[in-house]
Order: C-alpha cells, then sequence, then structure tokens
C-alpha cells in the first residue's frame, strides 16, 4: 500500500514538473523571449528549472502536439518558425474561425459565456489604454478564444487556440513596434460591435462583423509585412 501511495505522489510530482515547464516554455515562446527557430537546451532547462529531463520531454512533446516547437529527427527540439510562405493559408483559416465561432456564439451562448466574454473585453480595454501592447495582443487571444468556447464546439476551440497563438508571435513581430493606444481603439470598438451582436443572436450580423475584423487585422499584418521587406530586402 505504501509502495503504491509512493508512487502515486512520483506521478503528480512528475505531472506538476512537466505543467510548470510547459507554462515556462508556452508564456516565453508566445511573448518571443524564445525566438522563432531556436533551439531548446533539454539540459539548460533542465538546470534553469531544477528537475529531470523526463517533465521536459513531457512537456516538449504537448508543445509540439500545439504546433509551437518542432522536434527534429536528430532529437533536437526548436521552436516552431513562422511558415510565411504559407501566410495565406494561415490568414484564411483565421478569417474562417472568426467567423464560424462568433456565429456559433450568437446560437448557443449561455449567460456565463456573455459574463466571460465581457470580462476579457475589459482586460483588453484597459491594455490598450495603458498602452500596454503585449498585454492588448494576449487579451485579444483569450476574447476571442471565449467567443470561440462560447460557441460550444471543442474541435473549433482548440483550432482557434493554436491559429491564435500563431498570430500573437506574428503580431508581436510585426504589430508591438507600430502600437498606438489612441482611443477609443478600433479593435476596442469592432469588439463592442461583435459582443452586442452576440447578445442579440443575430448570427447573420456576427459573421459579418467577425469577417470584417479578421480582415482588417489581416491587411495590417500584411501591410507591415510588406514595409518591413520594403526596409530591408534582403529578408
Amino acid at each position: 500500500m505504501a509502495d503504491q501511495t509512493d508512487g502515486d505522489q512520483t506521478d503528480r510530482k512528475r505531472g506538476s514538473g512537466a505543467r510548470l515547464v510547459y507554462d515556462t516554455l508556452r508564456d516565453e515562446i508566445l511573448s518571443l523571449t524564445l525566438a522563432p527557430g531556436e533551439t531548446i537546451d533539454e539540459a539548460a532547462l533542465a538546470d534553469r528549472l531544477a528537475m529531470s529531463r523526463t517533465p521536459i520531454r513531457e512537456a516538449l512533446v504537448r508543445l509540439a502536439a500545439d504546433g509551437l516547437v518542432s522536434m527534429l529527427p536528430n532529437r533536437s527540439t526548436i521552436v516552431a518558425p513562422i511558415d510565411f510562405l504559407n501566410l495565406p493559408h494561415f490568414f484564411d483559416a483565421m478569417t474562417l474561425m472568426y467567423r464560424v465561432t462568433t456565429r456559433l456564439a450568437a446560437t448557443n451562448h449561455t449567460p456565463a459565456d456573455l459574463t466571460t466574454i465581457l470580462e476579457r473585453q475589459a482586460i483588453f480595454a484597459r491594455a490598450v489604454a495603458a498602452g500596454e501592447s503585449m498585454a492588448m495582443i494576449a487579451a485579444n487571444r483569450d476574447f476571442h478564444l471565449s467567443i470561440a468556447e462560447a460557441g460550444g464546439n471543442p474541435y473549433y476551440s482548440q483550432l482557434f487556440a493554436r491559429l491564435l497563438d500563431e498570430g500573437r508571435r506574428i503580431l508581436l513581430l510585426y504589430y508591438y513596434p507600430s502600437f498606438e493606444s489612441r482611443l477609443p481603439h478600433p479593435y476596442i470598438v469592432e469588439h463592442e460591435a461583435i459582443i452586442a451582436a452576440v447578445i442579440a443572436r443575430d448570427v447573420e450580423e456576427c459573421d459579418r462583423l467577425a469577417r470584417d475584423h479578421a480582415d482588417q487585422i489581416v491587411a495590417q499584418i500584411q501591410a507591415l509585412i510588406a514595409r518591413d521587406r520594403r526596409q530591408h530586402p534582403a529578408l
């Protein structure tokens, strides 16, 4: 009996260790502290977090499933590069998920879902007002994910979360340097319009607003990428 208890405690400790590694690396990847393509040194990470390699490998497998790291055949692991060649496909997928999740939220949301959506919008608005662009980008992701979760389809939510995380890295690369905390910020206004349409259960208006919102974000990122390439033609 004692052996079983000791085993359970070891499993819980290992699970909590893997969670710590996952959370730490995820935050560092999404904030670009770890750059796209950077090698993750398992030994150095084990020393830094004071744990064995086992929970680190477990966390890396989960991050690979999230699309945030790539595990190479030579057993090394790198932060997943941003696939610029496939950005048009990424933008198409993002726009589709904005539309379908917002439509579903209009149909399926509950009062509890609305409470979460409004709370996350308030966090987003505070970050904009404070000029905290990194916090704004993270809050924007959480706001749109709350709408997806209100739609009630976990498959859409999981896919959208992955796309939003990739979008968060792209926004940090290109939107963050040019961020302006002007009020009323257009994204705040657009979010509020989406919320109103969800509350009204107006599916078609939700679809229109989500499409326009996604199109504006895509157009802005495309313009910033084009500007960056003009300034740095060797890239």
